[in-house]
C-alpha cells in the first residue's frame, strides 16, 4: 500500500506509479512491463505508455496496481 497526496494522484502516469510501488526500477522497465502486457490497473490491462491516472480510476480512494498475476499493490489517496 503506497499513500499519495490528492494532487499528485491527478497527475501521475501509469509509468510512475509503477516505479512508485516498486513493481519496476526505472521508467524503461515500467514501459517494457506496459508494452508486454503485464501492468494492470483496477484489473483492466493498461497498454498505453502514456496513460494518466485520474479520479475515476481512484474508487472510494484506492486504485489497485498489478504486475503480472502475483504482484499487487493499492495506492491510497491521502
Amino acid at each position: 500500500q503506497e499513500t499519495i497526496d490528492a494532487g499528485e494522484a491527478e497527475s501521475l502516469g501509469m509509468i510512475a506509479a509503477l516505479v512508485k510501488v516498486g513493481f519496476a526500477k526505472s521508467n524503461g522497465e515500467a514501459r517494457r512491463l506496459i508494452r508486454g502486457g503485464g501492468a494492470r490497473l483496477n484489473d483492466t490491462a493498461v497498454t498505453d505508455e502514456d496513460f494518466q491516472l485520474g479520479a475515476g480510476d481512484f474508487i472510494d480512494g484506492r486504485a489497485k496496481i498489478s504486475a503480472g498475476k502475483k504482484r499487487h499493490a493499492l495506492l491510497v489517496i491521502s
